[in-house]
């Protein structure tokens, strides 16, 4: 295709791929190489050098992946985008590029397991430092951010407890600083949310979820400044190697052409879903953007598209009563991750979050009976009877 952008529903589908070029084949080709061949030794030193564009070496490109990181940049309205070989790998590689010792990063007040993993895991090992906030306005953040302060990072809305953090006014004040605001933006995509647009610095994804879609593939992605990406593609993910295979970005680039279509039908489950869900006896609070009455409404209006697919509530009774749930439904099924076609439901205190102590989990509001729902594509009728007849056996 041309320079010209398009919409978002057409990017999805064609954004960095001529067909023309690749001998008119409709899909992209799958370059399944480990390496490339130079024409002349001359031309393979002016590729090291960086002369000449070209490839070298599948962990320093590969055109399947290289259509993939074009495609995710223009949805996130970004100059350049990075494959990594998982979400994980993905946020690694931006915080330890960003960082070295004495540093300290400002986190929202709740962030996915593993990402808590990680932040003690540097303050351990290399006494970079992390605190969290609950961002709720640009006083207490200022207060928060020290001389060392190097990097906000914010997850919105918050894995699993579903809070909104306000991305503009956070890029606001963290511009005072010259501070990167990195976003974490799994849970919506850029279909439903753009950070972006919104003044932060650099965005992540678990493209596992929704961006893949259909459960076969761990991958992670990185959209922000020229710059930025180009300084990373050439220290952490060159060095610390964790880039992502072609056929994983081939499995990306299929599930992303229904990226739009996907996530409309999982808001509108979602919208019914937790209609339903909110009414019953057994359920103690739901957390869902989507509602109306949610603290934090505002935000989403402000930044969100729809309320996304993702349903957290904690049920009347215990840990046991919600592992007991969990244990009665009949189709949906008990797994951790989201954004798949089938309905996945898991309980955070004891799964995802089960790394993050418990007094820091009470702190962010993962209680012991709660539950987290991916809302899926079946019928959102089946989706809520499966549901009803569970809380009904507690």
């Amino acid at each position: 295709m041309g320079d010209k952008t398009n919409r978002f529903e057409t990017e999805v589908v064609h954004k960095g791929y001529d067909s023309k070029k690749m001998l008119g084949s409709l899909a992209v080709p799958l370059f399944q190489t480990s390496t490339y061949t130079f024409d002349t030794s001359e031309q393979g030193e002016r590729r090291f050098s960086g002369e000449e564009e070209g490839y070298v070496y599948s962990r320093l490109g590969n055109p399947t992946v290289t259509v993939l990181e074009e495609r995710i940049a223009a949805l996130e309205k970004a100059e350049r985008g990075l494959a990594f070989s998982s979400g994980m790998a993905a946020v690694s590689a931006v915080l330890v590029s960003l960082t070295k010792t004495g540093d300290h990063i400002l986190c929202s007040q709740g962030l996915y397991g593993c990402t808590f993993g990680l932040l003690t895991m540097l303050k351990e090992k290399y006494k970079i430092q992390h605190d969290f906030s609950a961002m709720e306005s640009k006083e207490q953040i200022r207060s928060q951010i020290r001389p060392e302060t190097v990097a906000v990072y914010v997850e919105t809305p918050i894995n699993p407890t579903m809070k909104l953090i306000d991305l503009q006014m956070v890029a606001e004040v963290a511009g005072e600083y010259d501070i990167p605001v990195i976003v974490d933006n799994t849970f919506s995509s850029p279909y439903l949310q753009r950070p972006l647009e919104l003044g932060c610095d650099v965005v992540v994804h678990s493209a596992t979820k929704y961006i893949g879609g259909h459960g076969d593939v761990i991958a992670g992605l990185v959209a922000g400044k020229k710059e930025f990406l180009d300084h990373m593609a050439m220290t952490t993910q060159k060095d610390m190697g964790g880039i992502l295979s072609p056929f994983d970005a081939w499995l990306l680039l299929r599930g992303l052409k229904t990226l739009p279509i996907r996530l409309d039908r999982h808001c509108d489950n979602a919208e019914k879903v937790f209609a339903s869900l909110k009414h019953h006896p057994k359920i103690r609070h739901i957390y869902y953007p989507g509602d109306e009455s949610h603290p934090y409404h505002r935000i989403k209006e402000k930044q969100m598209k729809r309320g996304g697919g993702l349903i957290s509530f904690e049920i009347e009774g215990t840990k046991e009563d919600a592992q007991q749930l969990l244990n009665h439904l009949e189709f949906i099924q008990i797994a951790v991750s989201l954004g798949d076609a089938e309905t996945l439901i898991q309980h955070p205190a004891t799964m995802t979050h089960a790394v993050v102590p418990e007094a820091s989990r009470k702190e962010m509001g993962i209680s012991d009976q709660l539950l987290r729902l991916s809302v899926g594509l079946e019928h959102w009728e089946d989706i809520w009877e499966d549901l009803e007849q569970a809380l009904n056996q507690l």
